[in-house]
């Protein structure tokens, strides 16, 4: 795996894209564009080398099953399988009281998601990168300088190096300085909560099943990982704290973390056997007022940031890939380069309000569930029972789990 820059003039060739951000997602649309025969220049500040180093990431990652569609089509799902954790169903608590509510899908439905470790995804993108020569990869790199205009887009590297093309795409996360630079309007708050991510290993297997358990200061979610080699059970664990909690909990020894952390399982997997390295985010809320300028598009969460209580944030970025590309290609068939105002027009309107609602709807979700108080709970386990009885609701809530519901993109379905 390499990432290659032009350094023979300090203006490389243009192409259609120049991608500002090198991560999952902006990995995954130039190598979905580049599906469509559309070129681009990828610029990432990261080192690749570091971002896919043993250790570097505990994190594991849903991966819903029209984002795994996504990767078939672009040809990492084969590479990726091995290392895949099905996720059979998905059991939802508040505070393990009476109330569970049980997601199994019917037969034929396929699984509810995968789970992946990050650095997995990671090695699976930057490899097919490496290989595909309608992107230019450009790592540890710096953007100082971005230009728009009606007639094309350029990025100006802090070495002095300028990329051209037709559209700017900006996926740079939640801090995306292209995004500040365009004036794009953004509504956002603090939720004043941190996730503890940890990977755990446990005495009963997980039985591919998910737990989100619900608690007054936030959600913890077990999410299935495959077992070790000597057969050893593992998860992930995303644990939401306050954050004024959260320095303290970070700091336990890790008897005493595994000792918190088997308190809030209820015994589902057993006695907790070890854990890994502890991580911590704050967590908070973006969305823009706008996915679109001149020559600029956002993806991920550049546009949106949602809270990881469904395990959308990375699915929803995914669903900005497909439908980018789509209307990219649409726009070539018609003779429109990737920057003409109908082309992006359309990517706004099909995706402004999808993403919109999925952020409303975690959101909801996060402030319904930290209702403290018994009464509260009461009420929401009376909810959750009413679904459990619901098929159709099931139905609903699970599709929009697996992304397999609205107007999906081509390269999204099955």
């Amino acid at each position: 795996m390499t990432a290659t820059s032009d350094t023979s003039d300090e203006t490389a060739a243009p192409r259609d894209l120049v991608i500002l951000g090198g991560g999952l997602v902006g990995m995954t649309l130039a190598l979905a564009a580049a599906k469509k025969g559309l070129s681009s220049h990828v610029i990432d500040r990261a080192d690749p080398a570091e971002l896919t180093a043993e250790g570097f990431d505990d994190r594991a990652t849903a991966i819903s099953t029209a984002s795994w569609h996504l990767f078939e089509n672009i040809g990492i799902a084969e590479g990726l399988e091995e290392f895949a954790c099905d996720i059979a169903s998905i059991a939802v608590t508040d505070q393990q009281k009476p109330g569970r509510l049980d997601f199994v899908p019917g037969e034929g439905d396929g699984t509810l998601g995968r789970m992946f470790p990050n650095r997995r995804l990671r090695l699976a993108l930057f490899e097919a990168a490496a290989k595909e020569p309608l992107i230019q990869w450009t790592s540890k790199a710096t953007v100082t300088e971005r230009q728009r205009s009606e007639y094309g887009v350029a990025a100006i590297t802090a070495d002095g190096r300028k990329f051209r093309g037709q559209l700017m795409v900006a996926a740079e996360g939640r801090q995306s300085p292209t995004r500040d630079a365009a004036g794009i309007t953004i509504a956002k708050w603090d939720y004043k909560h941190r996730a503890i991510i940890a990977g755990l290993t446990h005495e009963k297997p997980h039985g591919n099943v998910a737990w989100e358990i619900f608690y007054p200061a936030g959600p913890f979610a077990l999410l299935p990982l495959n077992d070790d080699a000597d057969g050893t059970h593992r998860c992930s664990l995303v644990w939401t704290v306050s954050e004024s909690d959260a320095a303290g909990v970070t700091k336990l020894s890790d008897r005493a973390f595994l000792a918190e952390v088997e308190k809030r399982m209820g015994g589902v997997l057993g006695k907790v056997l070890s854990v890994g390295h502890r991580s911590s985010y704050p967590l908070g809320f973006h969305h823009t007022a706008r996915i679109t300028a001149e020559r600029l598009a956002l993806i991920g969460d550049s546009a949106h940031g949602i809270h990881p209580i469904a395990g959308q944030g990375l699915n929803l970025g995914l669903r900005d890939v497909g439908a980018l590309v789509e209307v990219l290609a649409e726009g070539a068939r018609l003779g429109l380069d990737p920057g003409d105002p109908e082309v992006l027009k359309r990517y706004e309107t099909w995706r402004g309000l999808d993403s919109f609602m999925v952020a409303l709807a975690t959101d909801g979700l996060t402030r319904l569930f930290g209702v403290p108080g018994k009464t509260a709970s009461a009420v929401r386990r009376l909810g959750m029972a009413a679904v459990q009885r619901t098929p159709m609701l099931k139905q609903f809530f699970m599709d929009e789990a697996r992304g397999v519901s609205g107007d999906l993109p081509e390269l999204l379905r099955g």
